[in-house]
């Protein structure tokens, strides 16, 4: 929720632009969602949804908006292999400028080599990477629906005449709406969009959901008749917080976001199917993850001067490792 009413069905790409090739580096984006750290709340994708709204705010043209895109999107790339580990924290640390760059390289190359040329051409986001985040202090605060949208919990998979599927935890909106923005900008070259203007229609796309509660698919239907006046209402709720230029903008741009007529609304159903499907894929194989996984397939007992003191005290302990 929201998501357009049922129309006429559209045609799948005739060539892939999210090749099987490429899904390892989609999976590791969307765990920005599950990834925390001791430096403020929220998940990662939360956080960097918060900062990009604000720096939105700071300058919403259309140039600046690009370059926002393309380094939010560069440092979530190196984020799905570092984590928490980002320019901030190794500066702390007393890494040189060029030696922090070195690492997000390191970081960035390693989750995009795992897609064979599968994400397309990927320089501008590399180069981005030496963009460091701004001084956060330095940006405007956040309209109110940012902070609604990540204390906002996603519905999951319901259905108006089944039970819901109830998984936990659950994502946030500001969870889903940052990592569909980050995969829109990738897709985004590959049918003409600019990376900017993709990533800021996904980060606005459920802006009704500022104040209504994710009653799901089930929802939606039950609404009936309502559905669309109810999100109208709520949607420009949201928008009435923002200038009037950007929130002018986004009039125009978000009702692309309902079906596959356009460039932008084939780039943002993209981004989004691919999204709300591989969480479902993160919470089955949430479910089914066994301790033989994190034993022989990640090393969780990794190779280095104490692993063969570490593998005694757990024989001696009764505990399998194998």
């Amino acid at each position: 929720m929201p998501h357009p009413m049922p129309s006429a069905a559209a045609e799948a790409p005739d060539t892939p632009v999210v090749p099987p090739s490429s899904l390892q580096a989609y999976r590791e984006l969307g765990d920005l969602k599950r990834l925390r750290d001791a430096r403020g709340p929220g998940s990662l994708a939360d956080r960097a949804f918060v900062r990009s709204w604000r720096a939105v705010l700071a300058d919403p043209s259309p140039a600046a908006v690009e370059r926002l895109a393309r380094r939010e999107t560069a440092h979530a790339l190196a984020a799905a292999r570092l984590a928490g580990v980002d320019a901030g924290v190794l500066a702390l640390a007393g890494l040189t400028r060029a030696q922090r760059l070195e690492v997000l390289r390191r970081a960035f190359d390693a989750v995009t080599s795992t897609a064979g040329g599968g994400l397309g051409e990927l320089a501008d986001l590399r180069d981005a990477l030496e963009v460091e985040a701004p001084d956060e202090d330095a940006l405007p605060p956040a309209p109110p629906f940012v902070h609604a949208l990540v204390a906002q919990p996603r519905a999951g998979a319901t259905h108006p005449v089944r039970p819901r599927v109830v998984v936990e935890p659950p994502e946030s909106h500001g969870d889903h709406c940052f990592v569909t923005a980050a995969y829109s900008a990738l897709v985004a070259p590959r049918h003409g969009v600019g990376r900017g203007e993709a990533f800021l229609v996904a980060l606005a796309h459920h802006l009704p959901n500022g104040d209504l509660p994710d009653a799901g698919f089930g929802g939606e239907v039950l609404l009936g008749e309502h559905y669309l006046t109810v999100l109208a209402a709520l949607e420009e709720r949201s928008l009435a917080q923002l200038p009037g230029a950007l929130a002018q903008r986004l009039r125009e741009l978000l009702p692309q976001r309902e079906g596959t007529g356009t460039p932008i609304g084939r780039v943002f159903n993209t981004a989004d199917v691919l999204d709300r499907v591989l969480q479902v894929h993160h919470h089955a194989r949430a479910a089914g993850f066994t301790a033989a996984q994190a034993l022989d397939d990640l090393d969780i007992v990794h190779p280095g001067p104490v692993q063969e003191f570490q593998l005694g005290v757990l024989a001696a302990a009764g505990i399998p490792v194998r």
